[in-house]
């Protein structure tokens, strides 16, 4: 059984703690700047929504105790700043192996940019792979350069050496998600970009925008 998460919302429709994901996008998706993060019991959440968005979000905070400025201290490095200006990729995936699918959105506003599925059977990482491959073609084609943000640090590695290094195997079952990790592969063997791809700082940051909420 999945651990009981609980989840601050400090910044949307209408902030506080929430004891499902979906009631925390219900108050965050398609507002701007939203700022939410999850917790693992109800006391951390409520003492994190009275310390408020600027010691929890990765961002300095004017007042804090000794103790919360040591703990987060690496969170607040200029390069751990959230870039607002970009697009946040992840997948939904039942099972692992198991019916994979994958979207794109807008990091500061949620909008869906993209979604593709479900395919039949797949990994979670394969498909984080080939959601920030799609996320590198879908802003490319806009000649945008915007930030991508994937939470997967395998995909990422993929992403670098250009290489999928996956026990998956090659069968009927699994032909839609192997076709399009090639094509993904293939993409970045053809082209290049000037995007820049992070891993998004759950601890930090709370979940991804394009979480599926089925943790």
């Amino acid at each position: 059984m999945a651990k009981q998460k609980y989840y601050v919302v400090w910044v949307g429709k209408k902030p506080g703690v929430y004891t499902t994901w979906a009631e925390c996008q219900k108050q965050t998706n398609q507002y701007v700047d939203a700022k939410f993060k999850s917790f693992s019991s109800s006391k951390e959440a409520e003492q994190a929504f009275q310390d408020g968005w600027q010691m929890h979000w990765g961002q300095k905070s004017t007042v804090k105790p000794a103790q919360e400025r040591l703990k987060l201290s690496a969170q607040n490095a200029p390069n751990e700043e959230i870039d607002i200006d970009s697009i946040s990729v992840d997948v939904g995936c039942s099972g692992n192996p198991g019916i994979v699918e994958y979207k794109g959105v807008d990091t500061q506003t949620g909008e869906l940019l993209f979604y593709h599925g479900p395919i039949q059977k797949g990994t979670n990482n394969l498909g984080e792979f080939i959601a920030i491959v799609h996320g590198l073609a879908y802003l490319k084609k806009k000649g945008s350069s915007k930030t991508v943000y994937s939470d997967s640090k395998t995909a990422l590695s993929w992403l670098k050496n250009q290489k999928i290094n996956s026990n998956l195997v090659r069968d009927a079952t699994t032909k839609e998600i192997w076709e399009l990790a090639d094509r993904a592969l293939k993409w970045l063997h053809s082209n290049t970009y000037e995007n820049k791809v992070l891993k998004w700082n759950t601890e930090a940051w709370g979940e991804i925008k394009a979480d599926f909420g089925r943790k």
